[in-house]
């Protein structure tokens, strides 16, 4: 069977490296126009102390650096989990082309719960978004996270 989503599988390892290092597993990947990993990352948010080092965030940061843009159009954004409105807003301002995310975040999600900031008509550019993507293994990540914690 031929993988429809290999970098969503790429995303989950980004996840599960964040884990590790006692951080939300939630990860994701910036795929060119021309089908290239441009940036990988996981959440960096507690080790660094950063409120903004959402996985979403840095691989952004990275995609653009690598292309020497701050526009990342015709690129893909796969992540781990429903990004929340900070970074839906950074997918916006980078003319992310396709979102693709695994779980939705029903506490915290800017996409289908809370701000819904790709549905406001102030967000001047919306991707394709499609969600469910590897959705069980995304959210069991989460769960096995946050349980051994408790």
């Amino acid at each position: 069977m031929i993988d429809q989503f290999p970098h969503m599988h790429t995303a989950l390892e980004e996840a599960k490296k964040a884990a590790t290092l006692g951080e939300v597993p939630i990860g994701a990947v910036v795929v060119g126009p021309e089908g290239g990993v441009l940036a990988a990352a996981g959440n960096r948010i507690i080790g660094p102390k950063d409120p903004t080092g959402h996985a979403e965030l840095i691989a952004i940061r990275q995609a653009a650096q690598t292309l020497g843009s701050e526009r990342l159009t015709g690129c893909s954004l796969f992540v781990t989990l429903e990004p929340c409105a900070m970074c839906a807003q950074a997918i916006a301002f980078a003319r992310i082309g396709r979102l693709y995310y695994g779980a939705e975040d029903p506490k915290g999600g800017g996409i289908t719960v809370g701000a819904r900031i790709f549905s406001q008509p102030t967000t001047h550019h919306k991707p394709e978004i499609y969600g469910g993507i590897l959705e069980n293994q995304s959210a069991q990540l989460l769960r096995d996270f946050f349980s051994a914690r408790r």
